[in-house]
């Protein structure tokens, strides 16, 4: 049973490399921000401030989170049963998701969620504190960074593809302001593990970043079960 962890800021190419990289294995993928989106969507609709970190923990502590089977794609997350995967994803909830991962009871309440869907190995984690906090002794962690620049006009250009109404010098503010966030907050700040092999993302595209994790992975476990 592996474990790879792969951590790294908002529009470092995670989301999509730590999928590719998934599917490329036969792992299954755990996307471990989407629990964070999920908790700031209900808070909203809910009416609980995302500065409350008390109120936010016990909304956290209240909802089945889980991911359905993968259909062609990213694994839908059903809250409390319905899948709300287009929902988590709206610009405010991503700015949301930063905020209320910033308070330890969110964090201490989505540990044992992320720890359960885990513990049965052959999975690819993605997230910010995956190979610092959850799984410290994953078999294989991957710090993936890219510049501002680059992660700013990668989320422009997704945003402009999704609903065609966007502002790069927005999204870099909002980029900046979130890294500032994640990377100060006092649990389980956004860091590399001690022993995470950094990969920088900013001249690769997606293709060449699947292939150096690919042969990370491949080098450091000769059987990981790849199909």
């Amino acid at each position: 049973m592996t474990i790879v962890a792969i951590d790294g800021p908002a529009g470092a190419g995670k989301s999509s490399a730590a999928l590719r990289l998934a599917e490329r294995l036969g792992y299954t993928l755990i996307d471990t921000g989407a629990l964070y989106r999920a908790v700031a969507l209900a808070a909203r609709e809910q009416g609980v401030s995302w500065e409350d970190g008390e109120a936010l923990g016990a909304v956290a502590s209240s909802l089945e989170l889980r991911f359905g089977p993968v259909t062609g794609g990213r694994p839908p997350l059903l809250i409390d049963g319905v899948d709300r995967s287009d929902d988590i994803r709206a610009p405010e909830i991503s700015q949301g998701a930063s905020q209320v991962s910033a308070h330890p009871p969110v964090r201490a309440a989505l540990l044992e969620v992320q720890r359960r869907m885990g513990r049965h190995g052959d999975v690819v984690l993605e997230g910010r504190d995956i190979g610092t906090v959850v799984f410290p002794d994953a078999d294989v962690k991957v710090f993936l960074t890219a510049s501002v620049e680059a992660r700013a006009r990668r989320r422009y250009d997704e945003l402009k593809g999704r609903d065609g109404d966007a502002d790069l010098d927005e999204v870099r503010r909002e980029m900046e302001t979130r890294d500032q966030r994640d990377s100060t907050r006092a649990v389980a700040p956004l860091k590399p593990a001690d022993d995470a092999v950094r990969l920088d993302s900013s001249g690769l595209d997606l293709d060449g970043v699947l292939a150096k994790l690919e042969a990370l992975v491949r080098e450091r476990l000769p059987r990981p079960g790849a199909r």
